[in-house]
């Protein structure tokens, strides 16, 4: 078996299926579209060469930065609620809590929903007229804050960001509790003997040695807010006045519903290196330290 494994034709057999289906289905559609946000076309005929335009552009378009500013303040949110809360549950449910196992799938299982059915779901909650907590709200004594939740300019963004911190709060728990799991027992167990508290224990050892798993989740989150799209589309459709727009819902209404192909794909060019840039900078910020 060994002498299969270190021969180069047949790694190169096992990793050309991979190879060709990650070029035609990531590498080919980004140069694609790295071409298209060159042009001034409308998605039917020839297109006219017009170089940055589309990006000089796009920099100067209101709408662009505030899209932007709300993948931000997604990413600012998954990063400072989020991933704390699925850290805390990872390390309590590390620390061979009763009924670890019957948590762990409970809070996997809103990772296992199809995101749409998430908004649909959340968008009856949120309903103003028989969603579910508004009625909470007017049974508790609190019929004053009862309000169109998704329909508001204050409260639109801050409602759509909660069922994606429903959804994936369990999915980063799942990572960390991996990590978590992943520590030696024995240098655990030095730590009791040395009489260090379980905080001591979790933030001293248990924290530095699931650096690697962290990262992990940062990217994954951090890139998961950039590229949000489907539930923003269903719950709000980046409604209203635009004060849930992301740049990806902005990038589908302006190839599909005004026909502006070019300046679609400039954005969609703009979502990719934005990702990769925070990917490596998170990647370098961890190396660092």
């Amino acid at each position: 078996m060994n002498s299969v494994f270190s021969n180069k034709g047949t790694i190169a057999v096992f990793v050309l299926p991979t190879l060709i289906l990650f070029c035609g289905i990531v590498l080919i559609p980004i140069f694609v579209s790295s071409y298209y946000s060159l042009l001034d076309w409308n998605g039917v005929g020839r297109g006219t060469f017009i170089g940055l335009d589309n990006y000089v552009e796009m920099f100067k378009d209101t709408r662009v930065l505030n899209s932007i500013k709300n993948s931000l303040l997604f990413a600012g949110a998954s990063v400072f609620i989020q991933l704390p809360i699925s850290l805390v549950l990872a390390l309590i449910l590390a620390s061979n809590a009763k009924g670890e196992g019957f948590y762990r799938t409970v809070y996997f299982i809103p990772v296992l929903i199809s995101t749409v059915v998430i908004a649909q779901l959340w968008s009856k909650i949120y309903n103003a007229d028989y969603g579910l907590l508004n009625v909470l709200l007017q049974n508790i004594g609190l019929a004053h804050w009862a309000q169109d939740w998704l329909g508001q300019k204050h409260t639109a963004l801050a409602a759509s960001f909660i069922p994606t911190l429903w959804q994936y709060v369990g999915y980063h728990m799942l990572l960390m509790y991996a990590g978590a799991k992943s520590v030696s027992q024995d240098v655990l167990e030095a730590a009791r003997m040395d009489g260090a508290s379980r905080l001591r224990t979790a933030w001293s050892i248990m924290i530095p040695l699931m650096k690697p798993i962290l990262k992990v989740s940062l990217v994954f989150s951090v890139i998961g807010a950039f590229k949000v799209f489907d539930l923003i589309y269903v719950l709000t459709g980046g409604g209203p006045f635009y004060t849930t727009e992301v740049p990806s819902t902005l990038m589908y209404a302006t190839i599909f519903d005004t026909f502006r192909y070019g300046y679609g794909s400039a954005i969609s060019v703009f979502i990719i290196v934005e990702c990769l840039v925070c990917t490596i900078l998170i990647n370098s910020l961890f190396k660092t330290e």
